[in-house]
């Protein structure tokens, strides 16, 4: 299995902590964040790993070149652009692309989701996209039908919405990204966008005509963006 690790993001809700380092070498629980998502990855089977860089890059390419991850690592540089995570994907393409399917995955979530069992789910269900999702209280939610095809994204902040397949109110599952999924090479061709794009609006305009699916996880789940998050996901987590 192949696996993306989301790394270039510049962190500033994470200010001061990443003033004078990229977001992904904070430390969670002893272990750089980057090196914690590494180790999930490649205890669940992953056996390459790719990792994009933007924010204090050179800090990023030393890290990762004098470290090792339990997996061969290709960096995917994006010093001179900050792609978001579409087009951190897509500039990847040639790496992810050599196996039929790859795990994406934030590097700024704490989760303790069955990730062989979400890749297992995937290879099944005929989706060109599998999202993990739960049931939490967040201001942002994907909406799916029964089926748990994506249908649509709400922003209860901005009242903002995204519509991609109507779908009756009885049918409505409204479910929370946990920032990890499973994407088969076939979406490639599919991708009109180009340079900065988020790969949930990607989804999105796809769900209208492909099946993207959602994954519903329980256990825990934490964002690690903020000081504040990061504190009290170490006391969430520090029992397991």
């Amino acid at each position: 299995m192949i696996a993306m690790i989301f790394a270039a993001g510049l962190g500033t809700r994470l200010a001061p902590l990443t003033d004078h380092r990229p977001k992904a070498l904070v430390k969670f629980l002893g272990k750089t964040m980057l090196e914690n998502v590494a180790d999930r990855l490649t205890d669940a089977g992953c056996d390459r790993l790719v990792i994009n860089l933007h924010h204090h890059a050179a800090m990023m390419k030393y890290f990762i070149g004098s470290h090792t991850f339990g997996a061969p690592v290709s960096v995917s540089d994006e010093t001179d652009m900050l792609l978001d995570t579409g087009g951190g994907m897509l500039k990847a393409r040639e790496i992810l692309e050599s196996e039929p399917h790859f795990i994406l995955y934030n590097v700024d979530v704490a989760c303790d989701i069955d990730i062989r069992a979400l890749y297992n789910h995937h290879l099944k269900s005929g989706n060109i996209a599998t999202l993990a999702v739960k049931d939490r209280q967040s201001t942002r939610k994907l909406v799916f039908n029964s089926q748990m095809d994506l249908c649509a994204w709400k922003n209860y902040t901005s009242g903002e919405s995204k519509i991609s397949r109507s779908l009756s109110p009885s049918q409505s599952l409204e479910y929370a990204f946990s920032g990890i999924s499973v994407v088969s090479r076939e979406i490639f061709p599919l991708i009109q966008e180009s340079g900065k794009f988020s790969i949930t609006d990607l989804f999105l305009r796809l769900a209208a005509s492909h099946k993207i699916g959602g994954y519903l996880h329980d256990g825990l789940w934490a964002d690690l963006g903020t000081v504040e998050k990061l504190q009290q996901a170490k006391l969430m987590f520090s029992g397991t």
